[in-house]
């Protein structure tokens, strides 16, 4: 993983706590955790989980509402080269290493750590269990066209 936090923009970074609770809605459908994120103004979170199983609508709504870094995540957790040249471009570094933990890179978890953004990591796991739950056939977005190709 390259880059480092000085060259993140920071402006892309969550709270930890915005990330452990999207972690909470993941896991275990959480609602309070679902509930605290959109009273907290982070509703574009609550569209990754639905979003990174395929839903086209929250991939939808995240692209309509301008939240490109996170609909580049979605895309790139399907190993979608130009959603991962994204992320690098617009510095988002913590997402990619996310995505790429995801797709099975060893590093990614240790980078995030190095940063004190484990909580990122966290996230994947989470998003890892979840796809893995599902099958990853099926759900492919992918399959039916990616904005960023």
């Amino acid at each position: 993983m390259c880059g480092s936090l000085s060259n993140f923009d920071h402006t892309m970074l969550y709270p930890p706590l915005a990330i452990e609770k999207l972690t909470d809605y993941i896991e275990s459908n959480d609602i309070q955790a679902v509930n605290w994120l959109i009273q907290q103004n982070y509703k574009e979170l609550t569209m990754l989980r639905e979003g990174a199983s395929g839903d086209i609508k929250s991939l939808e709504w995240l692209l309509l509402n301008k939240h490109f870094i996170l609909a580049a995540f979605i895309n790139a957790i399907w190993e979608d080269s130009k959603a991962f040249d994204l992320l690098f471009q617009k510095k988002a570094f913590h997402w990619a290493a996310a995505a790429n933990i995801i797709n099975g890179d060893d590093k990614a978890a240790a980078f995030l750590q190095k940063e004190n953004l484990y909580h990122y990591a966290k996230l994947a796991y989470a998003i890892e269990a979840k796809i893995r739950k599902e099958g990853d056939e099926g759900m492919n977005l992918f399959k039916m066209g990616s904005p960023y190709k």
